[in-house]
């Protein structure tokens, strides 16, 4: 597998670049927010956003300052969510060092978020960025109802597969295929492009959405054992899901029960995790990852060869193939 560091070559000075101009998209004259952003930027991620924006848009054309618009709306919008999530999610970590909300509490930490997404609007409405602000404004309401609808199928331990595939599309795959759009659009690309462009996100999104499940049916680098992180939240994913599907009708009303009354006991959890194993259920998952993958791959093959696109190749297996 490609490192990140060989996929990013061809936009290395872009990048550099970028991570300047989002430091400075943050900057506010009240003391704590830059406290707060500060410590924001030291903890950052991988940056596997901005990164699909600016391939994108070299996959197309030379990268324009709306290109740069474009990632810094993204990379705004994406850590407004991500802070309001761990304050929904009650998470005091997020990459390994405290969350906001375990620092700061919950108030600042919806203010800051807050904060992020009328920065991110601010930047789109001052460069006259619209589109670019449709095409993120809808991925960001998506994402919301994701959310939403997640937690309402919890619930009632219900889900289905082709609900399951309806959340992840909205609340993970919506924002790849906005980084993926938004990218081609800054480059000037037609509407055609842009939309080959954007499913071609969307495929990548679900896929890596559906890695992220696996982890918690598969053992952890640092335990050896599987998290069951889903199983205690009582998400529905697809593995848990078909072997659901697979069992019979006393087994299912015992896992649900499980679920809906046992879900923070370890053993218990151990139960669901083994009878997911033993169902076939890691084994179907990644079969339908390896079809999304396959998916959008095909989608880039359409596009004449350049860095970009082996870029963006490699990039589609490094967050697929990724060990966590």
């Amino acid at each position: 597998m490609s490192s990140l560091k060989s996929i990013k070559a061809p936009i290395k000075n872009e990048i550099k670049e970028f991570e300047q101009v989002f430091k400075n998209s943050m900057r506010s004259n009240v003391p704590l927010l830059n406290i707060v952003t500060n410590y924001i930027l030291k903890t950052k991620g991988k940056q596997i956003r901005p990164i699909f924006v600016f391939l994108s848009a070299k996959l197309h054309g030379a990268i324009t300052q709306s290109t740069y618009n474009a990632a810094t709306l993204v990379e705004l919008m994406h850590t407004a969510t991500l802070v309001h999530d761990d304050v929904v999610d009650e998470s005091y970590q997020r990459r390994g060092f405290f969350s906001i909300n375990a620092l700061w509490k919950n108030k600042i930490s919806v203010l800051i978020g807050d904060y992020l997404l009328s920065k991110g609007l601010l930047l789109a409405v001052h460069n006259k960025e619209f589109d670019t602000l449709q095409i993120i404004s809808d991925a960001v309401r998506e994402m919301a109802e994701g959310e939403l609808l997640q937690m309402e199928k919890a619930r009632k331990l219900k889900t289905t597969e082709e609900v399951y595939f309806e959340i992840i599309r909205k609340k993970t795959a919506t924002l790849l295929a906005a980084c993926t759009a938004a990218g081609t659009k800054s480059v000037n690309a037609d509407e055609k492009t842009v939309e080959k462009m954007r499913l071609f996100g969307e495929y990548v999104g679900i896929a890596f959405q559906i890695k992220d499940d696996l982890f918690d049916y598969q053992s952890d680098n640092k335990t050896g054992k599987p998290s069951g992180n889903d199983i205690q939240e009582k998400k529905m994913t697809l593995p848990l899901i078909y072997s659901l599907n697979k069992s019979n009708g006393n087994i299912r009303r015992s896992i649900k029960k499980i679920i809906s009354k046992h879900n923070n006991d370890s053993k218990k959890v151990q139960e669901i995790i083994d009878f997911v194993q033993n169902s076939g259920g890691i084994q179907y998952a990644e079969e339908k990852m390896k079809e999304y993958q396959t998916l959008a791959l095909n989608i880039l093959k359409e596009f004449p060869e350049n860095q970009a696109r082996e870029s963006l190749f490699e990039l589609v297996d490094f967050v697929i193939e990724r060990k966590k």
